[in-house]
């Protein structure tokens, strides 16, 4: 809980200073050092360990889900922690922006079988943007389709200054630092397909790159933050048929 710690330390820094607490750290917010690379590496990481470093490789849905109150959103510290990725990982305004991993923005605790409703994996890719230094440059949502849609739009030239830029992963080789997102339409969307309005996905944030394999993060897989290995073939192109991975996301880090 170590960045809880700090985020409550600066606001009541910035309290005591006599100047408006900011809903964000002043790090983040300014930001204090470029958009780096290894910063969100290094953030996404952290998180992981947080949770206990799960690992899941299994083909989706070979696993049997957890009894519903022993999901790790659910726990102490752990339902925390998705608050913050939430607060801090969206704009001001937004409803999602008061949930925790089992609270809605009432605070009333939801029923642990609803939490498709309450899912919070773009939530989790929007904080370690933000708090690695993004600043304006990411378009922050609680949904993926939001940045790949955005994305795409920056590849064909349809919008500028956003930090992401998409690329078809039949020809580009992710590297650390990028995100790979997979589709979760009953029939997979394609690269194709994009810009394609609201649609459900699944993004992962690549941490390490080794031959014949990519290690990737990714915020609520089995509830909490986890890694898996994605197999990619000698040129690192994607090769991963336990997945319908439709995109890659270029991060466009300053540093």
């Amino acid at each position: 809980m170590r960045l809880l710690a700090a985020v409550l330390i600066a606001a009541a820094l910035a309290g005591c200073a006599g100047t408006p607490a900011s809903r964000y750290p002043p790090f983040a917010e300014v930001p204090y050092q470029p958009f780096s690379r290894a910063a969100a590496i290094a953030i996404a990481t952290d998180e992981w360990r947080a949770f206990g470093s799960p690992v899941d490789d299994a083909p989706p849905g070979s696993r049997p889900p957890p009894l519903p109150e022993q999901k790790p959103e659910r726990q102490e510290g752990y339902w925390q922690r998705v608050g913050l990725y939430w607060w801090l990982g969206l704009d001001p305004g937004a409803l999602e922006s008061r949930w925790t991993g089992k609270h809605d923005a009432e605070g009333r605790v939801f029923p642990a079988d609803d939490d498709d409703a309450y899912a919070w994996s773009a939530a989790f890719i929007s904080y370690v943007m933000r708090l690695a230094g993004a600043g304006p440059r990411f378009p922050y949502a609680s949904a993926h389709h939001v940045y790949i849609n955005r994305a795409r739009e920056m590849s064909l030239g349809r919008a500028h200054n956003w930090a992401v830029w998409a690329e078809s992963p039949a020809s580009y080789a992710p590297v650390p630092g990028d995100l790979i997102c997979a589709s979760r339409t009953a029939t997979p969307l394609t690269f194709a397909d994009l810009p394609a309005g609201r649609f459900p996905a699944h993004c992962d944030i690549v941490v390490a790159a080794a031959p014949g394999v990519l290690d990737v993060i990714g915020g609520n897989v089995d509830d909490a933050v986890t890694l898996k290995h994605v197999p990619v073939t000698a040129a690192g192109l994607l090769d991963d048929p336990r997945y319908p991975w439709f995109v890659v996301i270029r991060v466009l880090y300053a540093a």
